[in-house]
């Protein structure tokens, strides 16, 4: 599978673009578990133009990550174009075009999946940032609006059309945000609709390396994307790589794997960013990091109360002893 100059092996797995997640410790971690592509966490347009820190910080990017994409979002076209032109400086392997938060922060402004309601105005501006960029450009979105819209076989021909080397569909609405099931089954017609010659990226509810194996299985995806299950589970990636490859469902590591690498990330987030920032944005990951550990809740309950490096380490140093004997 080719994404415009980037080649990827059969029944790629890669890590969606998750804010406050897919920083630069977090996206090599999962690169060391077997994810083959990467996406920065999304960056505005607008902040970019105005050389905001925390969105140009967003872009840093290294060579050990590639291939590696980064990802803007916005709702203007000249300020997409020109932010396309000013990632493109930064050499990612991918630009890609977020088309499909459903946040209300990101829709309220017309960007992310609020461009939904408005398909010609997507295509302009994702036309715009194919032409203004010699990267190739993807775009990630949503199957539609609401369950009385859903256009995504037009929207998918549309993009494709106008330049786009690959779309990424998450199968849900936007008025569905994360809840009940991703419906896969619009996101096999994109795959199976004849006109289609780009790579489809399937999206939502990949949780499991069987559920992986299914999803490519059923519907024909040319990759998978997984996002809220990576999150302090880098380890899903050799799992569902291994199942696909060998047939073999690995186990969960032990806890003194999770703790090393938990260990890790944080001593990585500190380096990245002050110390007091990510400390607290590390509490986001502790409860996957450590999900179905038994008698974990009361190092949980402090973890999420710490608010200093050290003050955490001494937990860390706590949960070691005490599962010295697992």
């Amino acid at each position: 599978m080719n994404i415009g100059n980037v080649s990827f092996h059969d029944r790629a797995v890669f890590l969606a673009p998750l804010e406050d997640i897919t920083d630069l410790p977090y996206r090599l971690i999962c690169k060391d578990y077997g994810a083959d592509l990467v996406y920065t966490e999304f960056v505005s347009s607008e902040a970019l133009i105005r050389g905001i820190d925390r969105s140009l910080q967003k872009t840093q990017i290294l060579e050990k990550e590639r291939p590696v994409a980064i990802q803007i979002f916005g709702h203007d076209i000249n300020s997409m174009a020109k932010a396309a032109e000013q990632v493109a400086a930064y050499c990612p392997d991918i630009i890609d075009i977020n088309w499909g938060c459903p946040v209300r922060k990101v829709v309220s402004k017309g960007a992310g999946s609020a461009i939904l309601k408005d398909i010609p105005k997507m295509v302009a501006i994702t036309k715009a940032v194919v032409d203004a960029v010699n990267i190739p450009v993807t775009v990630k979105t949503r199957l539609g609006w609401d369950h009385n819209s859903k256009p995504i076989i037009d929207v998918a021909e549309r993009l494709q059309d106008v330049g786009i080397k690959a779309i990424s569909i998450h199968g849900r609405t936007r008025s569905q945000l994360y809840g009940g099931t991703a419906d896969w089954s619009l996101i096999g017609a994109v795959k199976n609709n004849p006109r289609m010659y780009i790579p489809i990226i399937g999206n939502g509810d990949i949780d499991s390396a069987e559920t992986a194996a299914e999803k490519f299985n059923t519907y024909g995806v040319d990759a998978l994307m997984v996002g809220r299950a990576a999150i302090g589970n880098p380890w899903i990636f050799t799992q569902i790589k291994t199942y696909l490859n060998q047939g073999e469902i690995l186990p969960f590591p032990s806890i003194h794997e999770r703790l090393s690498v938990c260990r890790k990330h944080l001593a990585e987030e500190i380096k990245y960013k002050n110390a007091q920032s990510a400390v607290i944005e590390m509490r986001k990951q502790y409860t996957k990091y450590f999900k179905g550990i038994d008698d974990f809740k009361k190092f949980r309950m402090q973890l999420m109360q710490t608010t200093t490096a050290e003050e955490t380490e001494d937990i860390f140093k706590k949960i070691e002893a005490y599962y010295s004997s697992f």
